[in-house]
């Protein structure tokens, strides 16, 4: 059986085991210690940021914090992008407040600001001004920054940004994750670096000491253990950090290597029918490019993007369907939802190509000799 591509696995630079060793060598296992606090300094240099970084345990418990210290209390509603991950919308219903989910826009697959607007004004017209709006940079691709931010300042939202996928992303030459009153970043194992799991916030300094303590248990300063509010345990170990800190090393290198693969499959794909990408809509923008997605208008094409997955899989190469709607979630049924259905084209079309940072020459001729065969492309002889 041929050897497994995966869509995005980890991969490791080199360095990330000295740092474990030397937490290891010192004893450093806890979540606390020199890897976490000299991981948070690599991103907040990185980022080139006055804000500061708390290094937590996931993305998700990034967003869960952001919402708790944006003030999102039970019965609240906060304005969600659909199209996306899970994880950005589950934390609204951990603190017992309700989604309200808001449509992408074919430009960037990003929450659309015209449905943003509508979905506001909406809200306050019915007595209930969300707290704030969470807003992701999809597959590493910049959301439209300029027109979000105004909207939210306009209407005074709390903006949460959602840069899971986007560490290494710019628009005008600004890293995504400083935009957002709050951002959550990801280190999970699939991600443009990894910690194994892991996360971070990124906030004002005052916000982020007060994430800080709500994800270290919310402890009171006293020689016994109390505590006056309800904290949680979100914060990273000094093992994960380690590990962060040698991917640090690597970071540019792994961005340059997924936008390479990008530029691949637009050399493949480029003059096919039907088949279109998601790309940097202009110089503005500059895209990490974690995962390659690209749209088949099966009615040009007379294949689909589910016919490219299954034969990328009858090849044991991974492929995704583009995230499914939270509107469209089982789960999320009754949230109300502001667009026009942009985001369910996107998810029946959408395909995500294996982008891995460490995809070898061989993976791509295997990965291209599929497509050439699936869109019957002629080939130099």
């Amino acid at each position: 059986m041929k050897s497994k591509i995966w869509l995005s696995s980890p991969h490791m630079g080199g360095a990330e085991l000295e740092y474990v060793h030397q937490a290891f060598s010192e004893n450093w296992i806890a979540p606390l210690g020199p890897n976490v606090t000299g991981f948070e300094k690599d991103l907040e240099q990185f980022l080139k940021t006055e804000k500061k970084v708390a290094a937590l345990s996931s993305g998700t418990a990034a967003l869960h914090l952001a919402l708790i210290l944006a003030g999102v209390k039970p019965n609240d509603e906060v304005i969600c992008q659909s199209l996306t991950f899970s994880a950005s919308a589950n934390p609204i219903t951990y603190l017992g407040a309700k989604p309200v989910f808001v449509d992408s826009e074919a430009l960037t697959f990003n929450i659309c600001p015209e449905a943003l607007k509508q979905a506001i004004v909406d809200r306050i017209r019915n007595g209930k001004k969300p707290k704030a709006v969470v807003a992701v940079h999809l597959y590493g691709m910049p959301f439209q920054i300029t027109k979000i931010t105004a909207i939210c300042k306009q209407y005074d939202m709390v903006l949460i940004e959602d840069a899971a996928e986007a560490l290494g992303s710019c628009y005008k030459n600004q890293a995504c994750g400083t935009f957002g009153d709050f951002t959550a970043l990801s280190f999970n194992g699939n991600k443009i670096i990894t910690t194994s799991g892991g996360g971070a916030l990124v906030a004002a300094a005052a916000e982020t000491q007060k994430a800080v303590f709500l994800a270290t248990q919310a402890r009171d300063e006293a020689p016994h253990y109390q505590h006056s509010q309800i904290g949680y345990n979100y914060r990273m170990s000094n093992i994960c950090a380690g590990i962060g800190r040698g991917q640090m090393q690597v970071l540019n290198q792994y961005v340059s290597k997924r936008r390479a693969v990008h530029q691949f499959y637009k050399s493949i794909l480029q003059n096919v029918k039907g088949v279109s990408f998601q790309n940097e809509p202009d110089a503005t923008y500059f895209s990490n490019y974690w995962l390659t997605a690209i749209l088949i208008d099966a009615a040009v094409c007379g294949k689909s993007a589910n016919d490219l997955r299954l034969a990328l899989e009858n090849e044991n190469i991974e492929a995704r369907p583009v995230w499914k709607p939270m509107h469209l979630q089982p789960i999320f049924a009754d949230a109300p939802y502001y667009g026009n259905k942009v985001a369910e084209k996107l998810f029946t079309t959408g395909l995500c190509l294996p982008s891995g940072s460490n995809l070898t020459t061989s993976d791509l001729e295997r990965i291209k000799k599929v497509l050439v065969a699936f869109f019957e492309i002629e080939t130099e002889s």
